[in-house]
């Protein structure tokens, strides 16, 4: 059964894209015409994104304990202000509860952090395979100031960022081939695997690998001064494919070229103007989830130097994805090019471009690893890194706090798909690549040990109000956003907001059209609470638009609900006359 319905908007794009002039863009590799599938103009004012509060994204609420984090994750460092994605960075302790897995005596511990920042994830939400993503962004903090590590990235929707047990011998694999004895032991969905449990296709190699449209790191230094192999400047940004399996057996010196012999040909990698290959990082030693099952991930990586604009003004972030035989990865800044692989690189190792359903991420990290003095410096211990120490002054960056709080403010984020190209598609869950009954089977390696579920259903209305406004995204001059306030959740943390950029309003020629006299009637206050007056909102506030894929694959592949293109206020309606018939039964 298939139900096909068309109309003018899609399931994913905001109300308030303006579509006569970004509905649709050229290829810069090809110019095949693509349409809008997904936006974010983030125009609502004082959006949150708690879970259960915003069908696109989730603010984690958690530690980050990858890549020797130094940060905590707090869901009220994200928000939109003045049209703008404000991802905020703080110093501020904040202590929490950590479980002590390896420990007989002791089950649960208490750990403090001296930074908190924001992580939103589109994770089991939004995905796509393939197609056009292009973020409009400002970097936060000063651009020769070091140790903030800003990220816009992808990953396979089969692991979830930061929560390790859903990645484990998943992240980052992309290799759909049969490679009898370690290769099938390293890789956790072997394309050997002639079972198909939790809804997984038989024969076909699985995982979870990650694109990384930006990783930046400013600072102040001239590293080709003390390396003839790279013309990196500080500040620079990566752009990178991190991918399983790896080469075996060699990975190059950081610091050093690799022997192309051994390494990936670069005659299926391209730089553009001031990029250069990223000799600081090739890849990692994995542990899996057993001795026998630990493995390499490679990263075929290329650093692009940035200067003071990009810290203070908006540039436009570009990656164009085509997946199969001929297919590549191919980024751009500000319609620059500035690196590109192509498939026939990665024959080496025998992985492939990616072909998983993606979700994005947009955050700022800070890590001991990411701008910080290296190596230790001479008699300092680097023990502590807390800036407001000064015994700690000698392991962190110079003027480190003097950069905080700082703010990444983000535009939009618009996905494009090529027009009539099937093989690019959107969905978590899709018949060639399904994830749901997986993810399903096993919600324990997506959740936090006091969460109920990975994912709360979004809320629509009810969030405690005492004004319209707040119900309505409308701004007000009565409403104060900046006072401190305690702030306690369930993992025993207690966190205190400080104040970041609220009233920062920025002019640029990538701008979606923000109107800070918006009057759109989303929700009113009630008796004390939200109640959303329209249809195309949702969420606690009714600030978040609605959002829903345009084709809803069910378990059974022969049922197929489209819902492509049409506008938000006639799902309600559809849904339910078909309800209808089915209970009429003239289904």
């Amino acid at each position: 059964l298939c139900l096909v319905v068309q109309a003018s908007v899609g399931g994913w794009i905001d109300p308030d894209t303006d579509l006569k002039r970004v509905e649709n863009i050229t290829s810069f590799v090809d110019g095949r015409k693509h349409r809008l599938v997904f936006s974010d103009e983030f125009n609502v004012e004082n959006r949150r994104f708690h879970d259960g509060s915003d069908p696109r994204w989730t603010a984690l609420n958690k530690d980050d304990y990858t890549n020797f984090a130094l940060h905590y994750y707090n869901h009220d460092l994200v928000k939109t202000s003045n049209g703008f994605l404000n991802i905020s960075t703080i110093v501020e302790d904040v202590t929490f509860t950590v479980n002590n897995a390896n420990s007989k005596k002791k089950k649960s511990s208490k750990m403090t952090k001296n930074y908190q920042s924001a992580m939103l994830q589109g994770w089991n939400k939004f995905c796509f395979t393939g197609g056009i993503v292009e973020i409009s962004a400002r970097l936060p903090g000063h651009a020769h100031t070091g140790g903030l590590w800003p990220a816009m990235w992808m990953m396979g929707n089969l692991a979830r960022a930061t929560y390790i047990g859903s990645s484990n011998n998943i992240w980052p694999w992309s290799a759909d081939k049969c490679v009898r004895g370690k290769a099938q032991r390293q890789q956790y969905f072997s394309a050997c695997n002639s079972a198909t449990h939790f809804g997984l296709n038989k024969y076909q190699g699985r995982g979870a690998p990650e694109i990384d449209i930006l990783e930046a790191m400013p600072g102040f230094e001239n590293l080709h001064k003390n390396n003839p192999n790279t013309y990196t400047h500080l500040p620079y940004y990566s752009a990178s494919l991190q991918v399983s399996p790896g080469v075996e057996g060699y990975v190059p010196t950081s610091g050093e070229l690799p022997s192309y012999a051994q390494w990936y040909s670069p005659h299926y990698l391209e730089y553009g103007p001031n990029t250069s290959l990223n000799i600081f990082f090739y890849g990692m030693h994995l542990e899996g989830v057993t001795p026998e099952r630990s493995y390499s991930a490679n990263a075929l990586s290329a650093n692009r130097n940035i200067e003071k604009t990009h810290f203070e003004t908006q540039h436009v972030y570009r990656l164009e994805w085509v997946k199969g035989e001929e297919g590549y990865l191919q980024w751009h800044l500000d319609g620059e090019l500035v690196y590109r692989i192509e498939a026939k690189a990665l024959n080496i190792t025998g992985a492939i471009i990616p072909e998983e359903p993606m979700y994005l991420l947009l955050n700022t990290a800070i890590s001991s690893t990411w701008g910080f003095p290296a190596p230790c410096p001479e008699g300092c211990a680097c023990d502590c890194f807390d800036c407001r120490e000064e015994k700690c002054a000698c392991a962190v960056p110079h003027g480190m706090c003097e950069n905080l709080p700082a703010s990444m403010l983000i535009d939009y984020v618009r996905v494009y798909q090529a027009v009539g190209d099937d093989n690019q598609t959107v969905g978590c869950s899709i018949p060639s690549h399904p994830t749901k009954t997986f993810i399903e089977a096993h919600p324990d390696l997506y959740k936090n040990e006091w969460d109920e579920v990975p994912l709360k259903a979004v809320q629509r209305g009810g969030g405690s109000c005492v004004y319209h406004h707040e119900c309505s995204g409308h701004s007000s001059s009565s409403r104060t956003e900046t006072s401190d306030h305690n702030i306690n959740d369930n993992s025993g943390s207690k966190h205190v907001r400080a104040h970041t950029e609220s009233d920062f309003v920025e002019d640029s020629p990538n701008r979606s059209a923000y109107n800070s006299n918006d009057k759109v009637d989303r929700g009113s206050c009630v008796r004390g609470r939200c109640q959303c007056s329209s249809n195309d909102y949702t969420g606690p506030y009714c600030l978040a638009a609605n959002a829903f894929n345009d084709i809803v694959y069910d378990e059974d592949p022969d049922f197929i609900v489209s819902f492509m293109m049409i506008p938000h206020s006639l799902i309600y309606i559809s849904a339910v006359g078909l309800a209808l018939l089915v209970v009429l039964g003239v289904w």
